[in-house]
């Protein structure tokens, strides 16, 4: 048994969880390439969808304003963090950089997430453990960081699933992201058994337990509280090694949780993970795909289309904005997003910034669109996501989708070319097409002397 092993199994008074959790954690690590080929595979998946989230992130309004306030509000002490493809170059402290990149990404709602959560562990996690790992460690092989990314995927993915088992209201993912991020920064930088438990009992306790369907049913920039989950995280790990106590993290060491933990290592949760095809709620994509299908398969134009119905589960009927007034209205909706994907036959971007947002031709039909919910539906969410939608046309046909669920499922998984197609679309509607090559070939090919200074290089506009 390594010592890091022995130190977890020693731990005084730890519950049966949460030394098993933590020492799996360890014996995963304790030597080079040790995580299986397809989690590590993964992992580069979704940093590359990451990645090019937050350069489209970065052009937004959201964007610059946290930027500023992070650049303002979290100067750096000591070694200054990047701040994902800020047009200025600007830097932050370590909770400051995770602050602002985990807004970023959230602001362009196309990143990956994790059904049973209902919500996101990547989007917050993965600017943290960046900023991390570039103030403390940037010489770090950057297949060890993403081993790292990929075992901050279990912790957190699992205190999501635990929280929601064990609180009443639907929380934003910034509540149990914070407690994957102190954890795993934690014990990516070294820390000790207690240093670990004590930023993870912190970050929950402050983690923005903030509600969900509040920012479903007003959506502004609040959206899913991944970047004050990201900087609770990491302050949480830095007030933890300057001595500073915390409760026992509940979603870990909580008796009646004991099972989520027990197959860490066994199960991988980042394999149960979905990628979007398009930048909006996860919820409205179901409708969005069941209509794309049917205008693909009749080749119907929007002029001759009279009525949309669409039938889904009851927390997408919630996304009802037809007319945004902002781009944050139109990733939490269902009829206009629908509308401009039978509008344009596509939902990218543009379609949701800008513009896009002033079509008058998608506004129209986007007040054409009807919602309701099928109880067969209710009842398969959240593990399942599913919508059916009706075309009514001008002449009397109905031209149905029959029930569907949204391609990027773990059982309708994205292929690798869908994913770098998305990942360099992104990245040329930002501005950073010419990077995009380079990066792509430094997460998937996993070959070369890579280092997280590499990557933080690529991902900073001042490089």
């Amino acid at each position: 048994m390594d010592a890091a092993v022995a130190d977890t199994a020693a731990l005084s008074g730890g519950p049966p969880a949460l030394q098993e959790a933590f020492a799996r954690f360890h014996r995963t690590h304790a030597a080079q390439g040790a995580l299986p080929a397809p989690v590590m595979h993964q992992a580069r998946r979704c940093l590359l969808d990451l990645v090019g989230v937050a350069a489209a992130g970065s052009r937004t309004e959201l964007a610059d304003i946290i930027a500023a306030h992070a650049a303002d509000q979290f100067a750096p002490g000591g070694e200054p963090a990047a701040i994902l493809f800020d047009p200025r170059g600007r830097t932050a402290s370590a909770a400051g950089a995770a602050l602002a990149g985990g807004m970023t990404i959230d602001a362009i709602d196309a990143h990956d997430g994790h059904p049973l959560t209902k919500g996101h562990a990547g989007c917050g996690l993965f600017p943290a453990l960046l900023a991390i790992a570039e103030t403390e460690a940037p010489d770090m092989a950057l297949d060890a960081f993403l081993a790292h990314l990929a075992v901050g995927y279990e912790i957190a993915i699992r205190c999501g699933i635990a929280l929601h088992a064990t609180a009443p209201d639907y929380h934003t993912s910034g509540a149990w992201v914070a407690v994957g991020i102190a954890a795993t920064g934690a014990l990516m930088t070294g820390a000790d058994v207690d240093t670990v438990r004590h930023a993870a009992g912190i970050a929950e306790y402050h983690g923005p337990r903030s509600q969900m369907m509040r920012c479903i049913d007003h959506p502004t920039m609040l959206k899913d509280g991944s970047g004050w989950g990201a900087m609770a995280g990491v302050s949480a790990l830095m007030l933890a090694r300057a001595g500073f106590t915390g409760a026992p993290a509940l979603t870990i060491e909580a008796a009646a949780i004991g099972d989520i933990w027990s197959d860490l290592g066994d199960r991988w949760r980042i394999m149960e993970q979905y990628f979007k095809p398009w930048p909006v709620c996860r919820w409205a994509q179901p409708a969005v795909e069941a209509a794309l299908g049917v205008r693909s398969a009749h080749a119907v134009t929007p002029d001759r289309i009279a009525r949309i119905r669409v039938r889904t589960f009851h927390e997408a009927t919630r996304l009802m904005t037809a007319r945004p007034a902002d781009t944050e209205q139109a990733q939490y909706a269902l009829p206009f997003p629908v509308a401009a994907a039978l509008v344009h036959g596509r939902l990218g971007v543009a379609q949701i910034v800008g513009a896009g947002l002033r079509d008058a031709a998608v506004h129209d039909l986007a007040g054409r669109v009807e919602l309701s919910e099928s109880p067969a539906f209710n009842a398969l969410f959240p593990a399942e996501r599913w919508a059916e939608v009706d075309l009514e046309l001008a002449d009397g046909r109905v031209l149905a989708s029959g029930p569907m669920t949204a391609r990027g499922d773990a059982n309708t998984p994205l292929s690798d070319h869908e994913i770098s197609a998305k990942f360099h679309a992104l990245m040329d509607e930002a501005g950073h097409g010419h990077r995009a090559a380079r990066i792509e070939d430094m997460i998937m090919a996993g070959a070369g002397p890579f280092t997280v200074s590499d990557l933080v290089a690529c991902c900073s506009v001042s490089s």
